[in-house]
């Protein structure tokens, strides 16, 4: 009879801390909360004694010691210990490969880290009479919740708060509010037995007046808002949304199109408007400019006209002009047999095109004309929806945004535009500066109406704006997928009512 197999004894984690230093190209440590500390030669000690393993690494400003226990989890380029600090605390500690592929996040997961834990010890700060139940960086994609963004639940009795950080390096500080709304509305769902109140917001300090200006126009009687700006040293104070009321923000002076230009000039515009599919739209500058669906291809003003795609040149005969309008109008075509690289740019100038072609579709109290894009002028440059800023037969207002694709962001970057036409709105701005001409303006705020196609609002949009205040009139517009060549409204959709109403005490 066949002797039974011994079975292998468990790799300790010496051996396998050995194994993975005599293997790895550029090792490193990870200690939960700091940055990765690079092994060399020369700049670590593993000791073995028993069954225990002492491994320490030091840089020149850091020094790091912990006993090896056992191995948690062994991967390509990543060596996972559970280890004993100096005191009886255990917990864990990560070896990576920074040149293995698996290990090309692992700055950005270690600056998440160490973020997290400074967000853990700002909260323990300011809210010191709560006990913080849970805290992740952990990425929820069935609820829509970031990586990006440490959160956090605190408890104090029978009251729950929920928080999220947004550390210096963050890609998008902005974008924490959005996924703030989320995780709040999420722990409403879940801790039905216990009311979350609120939502505490960490912003880096110099980054926090988007953020304030925002909250600024959510609906307090449905949460509690508190704001803490954290600075460079480690500290954070709480800062007032309140105290932020001032738009970096402009609108120009809105001048009538080719003004001064001579009557063969106007002409040759007037010929290239006539080409089938193209466009003529008026910019408040002066300047007129022909697309095909969205896509310009020229812009007239100041005497001249620039034609091409990605780059204009000056254009010296109308032939050349008319060349490009027709084989642009050719290839994006909606009903053609084949999809050309030009048919898929710039989707949503495309969806832009045929909202204000079919404006009254849209809403049937909305004046066709006059139609802006691009007022209120941002001073930080470009946003990520288009706009159209319309007026109904009444002289109110309304805000027309429009995305061709799912935006997790568009409640909020839409409430931007809002809040700043509604600034210059109040200061009379819009119609002092040539805006609506022989319209007079209502004072009400403007409403917000949302446009995209039905089956493409993000899931999370409707959690967004739960949380709007009132004030801001909000309807969602789901136009059909064929919308390229025909514009049909599927759907309207008011925003809806935040149906958990907490005390804001």
């Amino acid at each position: 009879m066949a002797a039974p197999k011994r079975e292998k004894a468990p790799i300790t984690a010496y051996e396998a801390t050995v194994r993975f230093l005599q293997a790895a190209r550029l090792p490193a440590v990870l200690d939960p909360g700091d940055d990765a500390i690079p092994i060399g030669a020369d700049n670590f000690k593993l000791e073995r004694r028993g069954e225990m393993a002492t491994l320490e690494v030091w840089s020149e400003t850091r020094n790091l010691v912990r006993r090896l226990r056992a191995v948690h989890s062994e991967h390509r380029g990543r060596l996972e210990l559970e280890v004993e600090r100096f005191g009886g605390l255990t917990g864990r500690l990560a070896l990576v490969d920074l040149a293995h592929p698996a290990s090309r996040d692992t700055s950005r997961r270690g600056a998440r880290l160490k973020y997290r834990e400074r967000f853990r010890r700002g909260l323990l700060r300011q809210f010191p009479s709560w006990r913080i139940a849970e805290l992740s960086t952990e990425a929820d994609l069935h609820h829509s919740l970031s990586p990006s963004y440490p959160r956090a639940l605190l408890r104090k009795g029978g009251s729950a708060l929920a928080a999220i950080g947004a550390g210096e390096d963050a890609l998008d500080v902005d974008g924490a509010l959005t996924f703030g709304l989320i995780w709040l509305d999420y722990l409403r769902q879940r801790e039905t037995r216990v009311p979350v109140q609120g939502l505490a917001i960490f912003i880096p300090a110099g980054k926090e007046a988007t953020t304030c200006h925002r909250i600024r126009h959510l609906d307090a009687g449905a949460a509690a808002y508190a704001v803490f700006v954290h600075f460079a040293d480690g500290s954070e104070e709480p800062v007032d949304p309140r105290d932020y009321t001032n738009f970096d923000t402009r609108v120009e002076p809105c001048l009538s199109p080719l003004a001064a230009s001579p009557a063969e000039f106007l002409d040759l515009v007037e010929r290239l408007a006539e080409i089938e599919n193209v466009q003529r739209r008026d910019h408040a500058d002066g300047t007129v400019s022909l697309a095909v669906h969205g896509l310009e291809f020229a812009r007239a003003g100041y005497g001249k006209i620039t034609f091409g795609i990605d780059h204009k040149i000056e254009a010296l005969h109308l032939a050349e002009l008319e060349a490009l309008a027709r084989g642009l109008a050719e290839r994006r075509n909606a009903r053609q047999d084949h999809i050309h690289p030009l048919y898929a740019r710039h989707p949503e100038a495309w969806l832009e095109s045929q909202v204000r072609k079919n404006i009254e579709r849209i809403d049937a109290s909305l004046l066709p004309q006059p139609l802006y894009g691009q007022v209120p002028q941002f001073a930080a440059g470009e946003r990520g929806t288009l706009d159209i800023l319309a007026a109904d037969r009444c002289g109110r207002l309304a805000i027309v945004e429009v995305k061709a694709s799912p935006d997790i962001h568009l409640p909020l970057q839409a409430l931007d535009y809002w809040m700043r036409v509604k600034w210059h709105l109040e200061r009379g701005e819009f119609s002092g500066r040539g805006y609506f001409p022989g319209l007079e303006l209502r004072a009400d705020p403007p409403r917000l109406l949302l446009v995209a196609p039905a089956l493409d609002f993000h899931p999370s949009n409707e959690t967004v704006l739960r949380f709007f205040s009132r004030e801001v009139q909000v309807e969602r517009i789901g136009v059909g997928i064929e919308w390229r060549q025909e514009l049909r409204v599927m759907f309207r959709s008011p925003a809806p009512v935040c149906r958990s109403p907490y005390s804001t005490r």
